[in-house]
């Protein structure tokens, strides 16, 4: 065995398994598991999904939001202990891998078509 296989073969044990499936363009709340004190608790972060980087074990999304006025951009790596679940709260219609456009964008403007022939 090479060390590509062996490399494959322990990241395989981490790769979670009951992740849905996600696309860009999708309004998704992820579950943060948040560490305050001695006690742990789960933020949801609720955004649109406007880039998908890498694949297996290193894959990444990043969210987009509108907290008070201000766009906020989180990247969540998706096998991460940290990220608690992960929900689809509708799908949306992105013609194209990264809807960087999004971040110059203000209001109503920001919205994208819902698409109804993938399920939630």
């Amino acid at each position: 065995m090479n060390a590509q296989e062996i490399i494959r073969s322990i990241e395989q044990e981490f790769i979670k398994s009951d992740l849905p499936i996600i696309h860009v363009g999708d309004t998704i709340r992820v579950g943060v598991r948040i560490q305050e004190g001695g006690k742990e608790r789960v933020q949801p972060y609720e955004g649109t999904v406007i880039a998908m980087r890498n694949g297996g074990i290193n894959e990444t999304i990043t969210v987009r939001r509108v907290f008070q006025g201000v766009g906020v951009e989180r990247v969540f790596l998706l096998h991460s202990p940290l990220v608690a679940n992960i929900k689809i709260i509708r799908r949306g219609k992105a013609r194209r891998a990264k809807l960087y456009y999004l971040r110059d964008r203000v209001g109503k403007a920001t919205r994208l078509k819902q698409r109804f022939d993938r399920p939630l």
